[in-house]
C-alpha cells in the first residue's frame, strides 16, 4: 500500500508480519501497570452525538478489557482516555464502572481495577466553594466505593476554573484521602493534556506544587497508594518519586519517557497508570514480564520500539491522543469500526495514522496485520488515496 508522509508524499509501504502474541505472564510482575482503557462507541445508535450522551458498544468496550485482564495488565477505569471531559458524560461512566467491575469479579485473574472520581457531573459554574467541590467528589467517590473500585482522585478543572489557593485544595483532598475506604491513587495531569489544568495544586511554580502535594501525602501517607504524574518530564518524576514516602508508588502517566522510568535508576523506579499500555499491552505485558526475571535487555528491547509510536500518538495537541488509542484497537480487531463519541477521531489526520500504522508494525503490534492492512486501506480511501 501507498502511505502519506510529512513531506506530503505518498511512500509504498510493505509490512513486517512480525507481530507479538497476546499472553498472560508466566511469572508475578514486579511493577505495577494500570492500563487506561477507551470507550468504543455504538454509531448504529448514537443520535446527536454533540448534544446527547454517547451510545456506549459494551459488549466491545468490555472485550477490550478483558484483553488487557488477559495479559495480566491491571486497568484505570474511566478516566480521561475514555474521554472524561470530552465526550463521556459522569452517568455514562458510571454505567462503564459498574460494568467493569462486575466483569473483574468474574475474570478468573481477579484484575485490579482503579476508577476515576471527579467532579463532572456538576456544572464548573455552581462549583465555587471547597464544600461544593468536596460534594461533587463524594458522589462519584460513593458510586465507585459501592461498585467495588478502588479510588483515583481525578484532577478537577473546578480548582483552576476557580482559581483554587493550596488551602482549598487542601480542604478538599484532605477529607477524600482521610475518607476513603481503602488507600487512593492521587492524580496529577498537565495542561499539556488539559489546557484548562494550568496552575493546578494552586500554584504554576513547580517547586511549589511539588512541596504542597508532598505535604498532603506525607499528612496521611497510609492512605495513599500512589500518585499518577503526567507531566512529560523524566527530570520532575525522577526527583519527585525519591521524595515520595516508603510504600507510596510514583504511577507513571509519562507517554514519552516510560521504558526508562519504570526500569528505575537502581534506587527509585515507576509503576504505570498509562493510556498507551492500552495500545501496546502485548509489548508492555512481555516487556515487564522480563523485568520481573530481571531481563532488563529483553525489557528494553520490547519497550524501546513502542516509545516512538507513543510519542506520534501523544504528539501535540497531547489531548487528541485518545483517537490514536482508538484507532489501534480497531486494526487489531477489538471493535469493528473506527467511530468515536462526538466524532472525535476527526481530531487527527491522516498522515498521523499512517505514521502510527507504520509504528505500530515496527513496534510488532499489529496483532492481526491481515485484518490491519485491510483497515488500513479502506481509510486511505475514504481520503482519496
Amino acid at each position: 500500500m501507498r502511505l502519506p508522509t510529512d513531506d506530503g508524499k505518498l511512500v509504498a509501504y510493505g509490512m513486517s508480519g512480525d507481530p507479538l502474541i497476546p499472553r498472560a505472564p508466566e511469572v508475578a510482575l514486579s511493577r505495577t501497570a494500570f492500563a487506561a482503557a477507551h470507550v468504543v462507541s455504538d454509531p448504529l445508535k448514537d443520535r446527536n452525538p454533540w448534544d446527547t450522551r454517547p451510545a456506549v458498544d459494551w459488549d466491545a468496550t468490555l472485550h477490550f478489557r478483558q484483553g488487557l485482564w488477559d495479559q495480566g495488565l491491571g486497568l484505570a477505569e474511566a478516566m480521561d482516555t475514555a474521554q472524561r471531559g470530552m465526550g463521556v458524560d459522569w452517568e455514562t461512566a458510571r454505567e462503564l464502572i459498574d460494568r467493569t467491575m462486575a466483569a473483574a469479579r468474574a475474570h478468573p485473574l481477579k484484575p485490579r481495577v482503579a476508577c476515576g472520581a471527579g467532579t463532572d457531573h456538576r456544572p464548573l459554574e455552581t462549583l465555587i466553594t471547597a464544600a461544593g467541590i468536596l460534594r461533587a467528589y463524594v458522589d462519584q467517590a460513593e458510586a465507585i466505593e459501592a461498585a467495588g473500585g478502588q479510588l483515583i482522585l481525578m484532577a478537577s478543572r473546578a480548582f483552576t476554573a476557580m482559581h483554587a489557593s493550596p488551602d482549598v485544595y487542601h480542604t478538599v483532598y484532605r477529607s477524600l484521602i482521610d475518607g476513603a475506604a481503602e488507600p487512593v491513587i492521587l492524580h496529577w495531569l498537565g495542561d499539556m493534556f488539559d489546557p484548562a489544568l494550568a496552575g493546578y495544586w494552586g500554584s504554576t511554580d513547580i517547586g511549589a506544587a511539588n512541596d504542597f502535594v508532598l505535604g498532603l501525602i506525607a499528612e496521611n501517607p497510609a492512605k495513599v497508594d500512589g500518585i499518577k504524574i503526567s507531566l512529560l518530564d523524566q527530570a520532575h518524576e525522577e526527583a519527585f518519586r525519591a521524595r515520595l514516602p516508603d510504600g507510596v508508588r510514583l504511577y507513571t502517566g509519562d507517554d514519552f519517557n516510560y521504558a526508562d522510568l519504570i526500569a528505575g535508576d537502581g534506587a527509585h523506579y515507576s509503576h504505570a497508570l498509562l493510556g498507551i499500555f492500552a495500545a501496546i499491552a502485548p509489548a508492555a505485558s512481555q516487556a515487564l514480564e522480563a523485568l520481573a526475571r530481571d531481563d532488563v535487555a529483553t525489557f528494553h528491547a520490547l519497550l524501546a520500539p513502542t516509545v516512538p509510536l507513543s510519542r506520534e500518538i501523544f504528539r501535540p495537541p497531547t489531548r487528541f491522543y485518545k483517537a490514536g488509542i482508538a484507532f489501534l484497537s480497531w486494526l487489531n480487531g477489538y471493535q469493528a469500526h473506527f467511530i468515536m463519541p462526538a466524532g472525535f477521531q476527526s481530531s487527527r489526520d491522516i498522515t498521523h495514522y499512517a505514521n502510527v500504522f507504520r509504528l505500530a508494525d515496527e513496534a510488532r503490534l499489529l496483532t492481526r496485520p491481515d485484518i490491519a492492512e485491510d483497515r488500513m486501506k479502506t481509510l486511505l480511501s475514504l481520503h482519496g488515496i
